[in-house]
């Protein structure tokens, strides 16, 4: 099951992670269907795993009734007579000995359970670790031998590759594809290096061997002092654009503005509501490609790094933004003896390069200056003009900084900065609900689970307890009965009736459980999953993955584990406790005196925990959610992550993140200590006050009865397990409530607003072969309470024709 549910929580971050992909495509449904197939398969684990639990809950529902039926019949068959000290001694030691007897096949289950998570997390854990490529290069290593037709020496090498053979599986059991094949290269230090080939070559991978993310098969790759990665889709972390850019390196005023100004971001931040400070949202959802570019820039520069790999990262901005990139941060006086790596298809770039590494097929073809590059073959991959040509060799040639032929204004009014209104912070904090679960979320439960299933637990517990009472006081009756040994078969035929009928209600009610139960688990993820699908994109803007993960796991194996199991023993303890009291003041009447300052003060403590326990569960819900995102984030820049060598700040955070939701963790165990203690005292009044009105009734000359030996007897039999029907009642009855909290979680996701014009009307079956796009008077806005993006937007696009913009 678990296996399952590992597979559908990953298919899930898929669709989370890509889900304007899946909505431009409308593969909705096909995902749906993924996640369903995946759904079935863990439902079917599931249903097993209830199926068994109610057969477990059965046998400790009927074990007491069981127990006193064997045993006293077998005891008055062998010719003994009952009395009320033999009789409710043993039901006294039955009811102690029947907790630890059932529980025992749960504390297996957990046991099996934890073998099970100890051997994954081994398995896990037991992985090779990432190994740095990072080293210091000697002295003899760069006089070392190293054919290449360099015209000019430089100094000390920075990245020596030698015979490299990579690929990106690193699983032994299977063989590996070769990507990289014999790479040799000596890259010397401040040299600008351009990495042109067709798409696939392996510049990229190229990259990411420098930076140790790919596995070696053969040679080596040397290189000395710090990295900094800017990969093709660049990674941004969720919070400040200043935070984005630091990531985790001390504030340097001077530098930071130097950064900013070089990768035009200036711009960007005057328009911003909170500047530098802004909050970005995940993956930088509230910035533009072009932007998220340059941030990520920004970053690399801002880290004074010794090599530079730059991965394809003009493409991502036009061509007057490129020339001001390349200008004053790629060749800007930051960067004077720096080594840069850059792959790229852009004319202005590789004529501003020092050397040009020529790909294919994971090949380096050739490798040179650029007049040589010009003289090669190669050089049709660029197909270069000579106007571009020219300027670009000029900006090579001189080096430092020189007047651009444009300034910042001209960025603004190219578009390349998003409107201040749709920058305004995009990311809603996670809402949480405060006082009681309320009453429309347990109808919500009941109605997936079925009102006939309701009913029909709710009636099967009712009769199970009175059959299991009825037994009890048929003892009471049979001990204070004076009719002798000859109705003995009457006696045991009543007592084995009671015992069928508890067992036959007994298992109408676990298994009424445990189906009612799938049936919610199995239509709340439906709704939940149908929901998502049909939201806009606008909410996967204001709600990170981790947060909509979080519904999707851990709420729901809530849904699907947790609240059947623990709901089923609050209905039980319910009926049990009721049926407790109703005999404790039916053998004494004495009772109903401390009945109610008893409720009184039970009411109080139990109001006071409630309360508190539940609000505590609420903020570990909550807690959760940012594990989930930074663990997701963490991942998706791993890369970026180890090229910074910032393991140590992001492990920080997250142990952090960790440390808040365990601190909840921790309070949710000691308000539950804090009941316990409370309990105990309470119940130790009960059996205190029971016991000597029993034994000042019999012995003194008071005209008030107090029951016969049996009812005694009974009572305090029935006063003793009071202790755990009392702690186990508000203890299922507060965790029932917490554990309704992630149906609330849930329900709260159903009922997300879904996107307009769902199923409208399919596009002619000659569309898009000869299909037009026609925009009449189109406003559209980012949000409802945003200005329009667009504003009367028309035109036309018929079939056939190409429309550049």
């Amino acid at each position: 099951m678990m296996k399952q549910k590992d597979e559908r929580i990953s298919c899930a971050g898929e669709l989370l992670a890509h889900i304007r992909t899946v909505k431009m495509y409308s593969w909705d449904k096909l995902f749906t269907q993924r996640l369903n197939k995946r759904r079935e398969l863990e439902v079917k684990h599931l249903a097993t795993r209830k199926y068994l639990d109610a057969w477990c809950v059965y046998f400790w529902a009927t074990t007491p009734t069981l127990f006193s039926l064997f045993t006293f019949s077998i005891f008055a068959i062998m010719g003994h007579s009952l009395d009320a000290a033999t009789v409710f001694t043993c039901v006294a030691l039955f009811n102690t000995l029947i907790s630890p007897l059932n529980s025992l096949p749960w504390v297996i289950n957990g046991m099996i359970d934890s073998v099970i998570s100890s051997r994954r997390l081994h398995n896990y854990l037991s992985t090779p670790e990432h190994c740095s490529s990072e080293l210091t290069i000697s002295s003899d290593i760069v006089k070392d031998d190293f054919n290449r037709n360099t015209e000019t020496i430089y100094d000390p090498t920075t990245v020596i590759i030698r015979n490299l053979c990579c690929s990106w599986s690193s699983t032994s059991t299977v063989e590996p594809q070769i990507i990289l094949r014999d790479i040799s290269l000596q890259l010397q230090k401040g040299l600008f290096i351009a990495i042109v080939g067709e798409v696939g070559s392996g510049k990229s991978s190229l990259l990411n061997s420098i930076i140790g993310e790919m596995s070696v098969i053969s040679g080596s790759i040397n290189s000395c002092g710090s990295i900094a990665y800017v990969p093709q889709v660049p990674w941004i972390l969720s919070g400040s654009l200043r935070d984005n850019i630091l990531l985790g390196k001390g504030f340097d005023t001077r530098r930071y503005e130097e950064v900013i100004q070089a990768c035009t971001l200036d711009v960007d931040i005057s328009t911003m509501i909170g500047g530098d400070m802004s909050h970005i949202g995940e993956k930088g959802l509230n910035l533009s490609g072009g932007q998220r570019a340059r941030l990520a820039l920004a970053r690399a520069l801002y880290h004074d790094s010794d090599v530079y790999l730059f991965d394809d990262i003009l493409s991502a901005v036009d061509s007057e933004v490129a020339s001001w990139i390349l200008e004053k941060a790629i060749m800007g006086p930051q960067m004077k003896r720096k080594t840069q790596l850059l792959s790229t298809h852009n004319l202005q770039a590789i004529y501003a390069a020092d050397m040009i590494v020529v790909m294919a097929n994971g090949f380096v073809k050739w490798f040179g200056t650029l007049d040589s590059f010009l003289a090669t073959p190669y050089s049709k991959i660029s197909n270069p003009d000579s106007s571009s040509a020219v300027s670009a060799t000029s900006s090579q040639k001189n080096k430092g900084p020189s007047t651009s032929e444009f300034n910042t204004k001209d960025v603004l009014d190219n578009g390349s900065v998003v409107d201040q209104e749709e920058q305004r912070d995009q990311t809603e904090a996670e809402g949480r609900k405060e006082g009681k679960v309320e009453i429309i979320v347990y109808k919500k439960y009941a109605t997936l689970a079925g009102w006939s299933m309701v009913f029909l637990i709710f009636v099967s517990a009712f009769l199970m307890q009175a059959s299991r009472n009825g037994n009890d006081l048929w003892l009471t009756y049979w001990v204070d009965s004076s009719s002798g040994t000859n109705n003995t078969r009457f006696y045991l035929t009543i007592l084995a009736g009671f015992g069928i009928i508890n067992s036959f209600f007994t298992l109408g009610r676990a298994f009424s459980f445990a189906y009612g139960g799938l049936c919610a688990a199995i239509q709340i993820h439906a709704d939940l999953l149908g929901s998502l699908i049909g939201a806009p994109v606008s909410f996967f803007d204001q709600n990170p993955s981790g947060r909509i993960l979080n519904r999707l796991s851990s709420d729901l194996y809530t849904v699907d584990d947790s609240l059947p199991f623990i709901l089923n023993i609050f209905v039980a303890n319910f009926f049990g406790l009721l049926g407790t009291l109703v005999v404790l003041c039916y053998s004494q009447v004495t009772f109903l005196l401390i009945l109610v300052p008893l409720w009184l003060i039970y009411s109080k403590v139990q109001f006071y925990y409630r309360s508190t326990s539940r609000e505590v569960r609420r903020l570990d819900s909550v807690a959760r959610s940012p594990i989930y995102s930074s663990f997701t984030e963490t991942l998706d820049g791993s890369s970026t992550i180890r090229a910074f060598q910032k393991e140590g700040f992001f492990l920080e955070r997250f142990i952090q993140q960790l440390t808040l939701y365990q601190n909840t963790s921790y309070s949710e165990l000691t308000a539950s200590l804090w009941l316990s203690l409370r309990l105990q005292l309470l119940a130790g009044l009960i059996i205190l006050f029971i016991a000597v009105i029993s034994v000042v009734g019999f012995h003194s000359n008071s005209p008030v009865k107090f029951g016969t030996p049996g009812l005694v007897g009974l009572a305090l039999s029935y006063a003793a397990p009071v202790v755990s029907l009392l702690n186990s009642f508000l203890t299922t009855f507060t965790e029932t409530e917490k554990e309704m909290i992630s149906v609330e979680r849930v329900v709260e996701y159903v009922g997300i607003p879904q996107e307009e014009l769902q199923g409208s009307e399919s596009p002619d079956r000659s569309w898009p072969t000869e299909g037009k796009i026609e925009f009449e008077h189109v406003t559209l806005r980012y949000k409802a309470d945003l200005p329009p993006a667009l504003n009367e937007i028309s035109f036309h696009i018929e079939s056939g024709m190409q429309r550049l913009e």
